[in-house]
């Protein structure tokens, strides 16, 4: 007999990095060529990873710095630096909150207390546009180790919060590793180079390909793969014993197209949401997948609520609109296009096209809608 829902450790997950302990999960460091992103750091660059929001960006920084201070041949930290973002142009307020999250890490993750210790009396000394840079480097030369540093959500912030902050690591680069981190690894949704960051202080367009013009290289990380979403639901069925359907797997790939956050929804919202579906002796059919797609489209969560939002931006409309209605994609601009592609809601495979047939639906229809209300 097998256990009711309640006592079941294990689940889908469709918030926040993923616990091992308590979800079901494709081993984050698999999800890059792990010889390819140890290269890039013994070697001493800095780069970029950059991926849709819910991808598993963040699991995967969390597990690689695990993994490198379990080798022991570096010091490494990972920040992330999202509640800065409430400090807006208020470079003084944003860049005290991101050393107060450096230290907090360094205290929590390593056990390093000098940040802790020092950062304060750092940016009383150096001012808001030098304080990282020099915090960096009184805890470089004083690791032992040489530091890798990962920066999440980097592009979250705002204008000139963001221009000091990526001014500040690209001034400490020469003097790395001995006094600064040896690698730093910028982490977001976009690609900094596409930055296009707006300056009050200098009045004018600063891009982030200026800001930070020593970054060696871009990495995306990608969707999960038709046999990654069988493994994943694999770990539902030797943990309760439930079924899925064989067709089920070709169902949610269409549906999905391997988006991370949209598997693991599914899967949750089917086993366990739906009153059908907590019964571990029903198997897992199409019919139940494809009433769970319903239900998620209909509730719009988070995650869907997000693309949403994304339809209010002229240059997404400029984007959408053209492929949903067959007219001239080719003219769109560049620029929009990558825009777009970057936050996972296109795919440009021989021509652009909606990502997956769940984001069909809503775009398709928040678009009608949008354009029914224009017309009134």
């Amino acid at each position: 007999m097998t256990k009711p829902g309640w006592l079941e450790k294990k689940h889908f997950n469709t918030a926040g990095p993923i616990d091992k302990d308590d979800h079901y999960y494709i081993e984050p460091l698999n999800r890059f060529d792990l010889d390819e992103i140890l290269t890039l750091i013994h070697r001493k660059k800095y780069f970029v990873l950059h991926a849709p929001r819910q991808t598993g960006k963040t699991s995967y920084l969390l597990a690689l710095m695990k993994y490198l201070n379990n080798e022991g041949t570096f010091k490494c930290l990972y920040v992330n630096v999202e509640k800065a973002q409430a400090a807006r142009e208020n470079v003084r307020a944003g860049i005290r909150t991101i050393l107060q999250s450096m230290a907090s890490n360094a205290f929590k993750y390593l056990d390093d207390s000098f940040l802790n210790d020092n950062w304060k009396q750092i940016f009383a000394e150096s001012g808001e546009f030098s304080a990282i840079h020099e915090a960096l480097n009184q805890w470089s030369a004083k690791s032992e180790k040489p530091v890798v540093l990962f920066i999440d959500e980097v592009d979250s912030l705002i204008g000139d919060t963001l221009i000091s902050l990526l001014r500040q690591l690209r001034t400490g680069y020469t003097e790395r590793p001995e006094g600064f981190p040896q690698n730093i690894i910028l982490c977001g949704v976009r690609d900094v180079r596409d930055y296009r960051i707006h300056s009050k202080l200098e009045n004018e367009i600063i891009t982030g390909g200026s800001a930070f013009n020593i970054k060696t290289k871009s990495l995306r990380l990608g969707n999960f793969n038709l046999d990654e979403i069988k493994k994943l639901y694999k770990q539902h069925t030797n943990e309760t014993g439930q079924i899925f359907h064989n067709d089920v797997f070709p169902l949610i790939w269409e549906l999905t197209e391997g988006q991370p956050w949209l598997v693991n929804a599914l899967g949750y919202e089917t086993c366990f949401e739906m009153k059908e579906g907590r019964n571990r002796e029903e198997v897992i059919s199409v019919d139940m997948v494809n009433q769970a797609k319903e239900n998620l489209i209909i509730r719009r969560e988070t995650h869907l609520d997000q693309l949403v939002e994304k339809l209010s931006e002229e240059r997404v409309r400029r984007v959408l609109e053209p492929i949903l209605n067959g007219s001239q994609a080719e003219l769109i601009p560049t620029d929009d296009v990558d825009y777009v592609i970057d936050f996972g809601m296109i795919k440009n495979e021989k021509q652009l096209r909606i990502a997956n047939r769940i984001y069909q639906r809503i775009i398709s229809g928040e678009l009608r809608k949008n354009i029914s209300r224009e017309l009134l």
